[in-house]
């Protein structure tokens, strides 16, 4: 696990119910198998399926086992404050952030404008798109790559409205054009658990990360 240090924030743009299906003439004494309650799961509401897995704790967040991906986090220089954490891989990167949410209400539909305006006003293109946890972004932004060449990085934005916060996610790379190689990343964010926390907070403010005990420097 590594985590890098940055003063800015990376150039990213950045329901489960059961149904109940009665066959027709089907026995009434037969019970429909409950499907497995996919995540992101809240801390308070936390399945025992989902307990037993074993994860890294960052404080509002906390992350199963990612196979083939590093996990790192972005830390403002100025402040020590963790920004953000990142599964990466070669050929693309997950960025994950919690927010505090009223508790009935739907942050994803007033921030996702916002967000929008913002990737439009730095000259860029931002399409909407439906996915599985409902309306996602597709933005594209002009961008300077490192052999000075121009080029367009591509991110996808998936908000996720749980009890009192709000998961966003942002595929950057590959997984953020390619849906069927985006499908296990997407998977992974079903085993992730938010950890709002009691205490009142205004709505829209980042949950705060910490970093973990087996967290090393990468200068």
């Amino acid at each position: 696990m590594k985590f890098r240090r940055k003063s800015a924030e990376p150039q990213s743009a950045a329901d489960d119910g059961i149904d109940a299906v009665d066959a027709a003439g089907a026995d009434a004494s037969t019970e429909v198998p409950a499907e497995p309650v996919a995540g992101p799961y809240d801390a308070d509401e936390l399945p025992d399926e989902a307990a037993a897995v074993e994860r890294v704790d960052l404080g509002s967040i906390a992350l199963a086992p990612f196979p083939g991906r590093e996990l790192r986090l972005q830390v403002d220089e100025s402040t020590g404050a963790v920004q953000a954490a990142l599964l990466t891989a070669e050929d693309g990167a997950l960025e994950l952030r919690a927010f505090a949410a009223p508790r009935n209400g739907d942050l994803w539909g007033d921030v996702r404008p916002q967000l929008a305006t913002d990737v439009q006003s730095r000259g860029g293109t931002v399409t909407e798109r439906e996915g599985r946890w409902g309306t996602e972004l597709v933005c594209q932004l002009a961008v300077q790559l490192p052999d000075g060449q121009a080029g367009t990085q591509v991110s996808r934005i998936i908000g996720i409205n749980g009890p009192r916060w709000l998961l966003r996610a942002t595929l950057l790379g590959r997984p953020a054009v390619d849906g069927d190689y985006a499908q296990s990343w997407e998977d992974g964010l079903t085993d992730i658990v938010v950890r709002r926390g009691a205490g009142a907070m205004p709505v829209g403010e980042a949950l705060p990360l910490t970093l973990p005990p087996q967290a090393q420097r990468v200068q």
